[in-house]
Parts: structure tokens; C-alpha cells; sequence
């Protein structure tokens, strides 16, 4: 299911000013000692990794982390579930947010394999 566009602005608030976002999906990163969710969100200049609140896991909190635009987010690996690594580390993400994956990826490293946008205007 898409984040929403209440969460979308939640986040905008806590990102650079001007910057325009592109994707967002939930995370949970996985490792010792506990797993933990996260929202990722790529941007025009950037893709930034939200911590989140506490009882609220699509409530972004603060960044915990900002990576250049140019940082691959895939390959996408699978194992107990769809898994990618960003700043060593491993977040696993839904299976319907692996499409999202590809096409942060795609825009940034291929764009000419991107589909033309059959409604530009919306």
C-alpha cells in the first residue's frame, strides 16, 4: 500500500528545503540486537533514511541517515524476505515496494529505461 500523503509531508518536513521527493517506502532494518522501522525516502538530491516513532511505524521522527542521490539501493536480495543494503545496512522491505526499489535505481542510474508518464499532468 503507497504511504500516504500525510506521512509524505511528514517527512518533506524533515528534509532539505527544496528537496522534491520521488519515492518513499517503509523499511525495517534488520540486525543485532533489535530490527527497527524505517521510512526511506528518495529525493530529486538525495535518499534519506527516517527513523521513526516509537509506537508509530510510519511516523517519521528524525533523519538517521542521508546518502547521495547517486547511492544504488538495490540489488534487491532474497531470502526470508526482499532485502537491499544502504550504509551497511540491511533493511528488509515489503515485496510490493521491490517495484519502487527498481525505479529509484532506474532513475538515477538508467533513466532511459524508465516508461514515459501516461498522465504528466496530475
Amino acid at each position: 500500500m503507497p504511504v500516504s500523503g500525510a506521512i509524505r509531508q511528514r517527512c518533506r518536513a524533515l528534509l532539505r528545503a527544496g528537496e522534491d521527493i520521488r519515492y518513499v517506502f517503509p523499511a525495517l532494518a534488520l540486525g543485532p540486537p533489535l530490527t527497527a522501522p524505517f521510512l526511506i525516502v528518495v529525493t530529486d538530491r538525495s535518499i534519506t533514511v527516517l527513523s521513526t516513532k516509537m509506537f508509530g511505524a510510519n511516523e517519521p521522527a528524525s533523519v538517521w541517515a542521508t546518502y547521495p542521490r547517486r547511492t544504488r539501493l538495490g540489488p534487491v536480495e532474497f531470502g526470508s524476505g526482499p532485502q537491499i543494503q544502504l550504509g551497511g545496512m540491511v533493511f528488509e522491505v515489503d515485496e510490493e515496494y521491490v517495484a519502487v526499489v527498481g525505479a529509484a535505481d532506474a532513475e538515477a542510474f538508467s533513466p532511459g529505461d524508465l516508461p514515459r508518464d501516461p498522465l504528466p499532468d496530475l
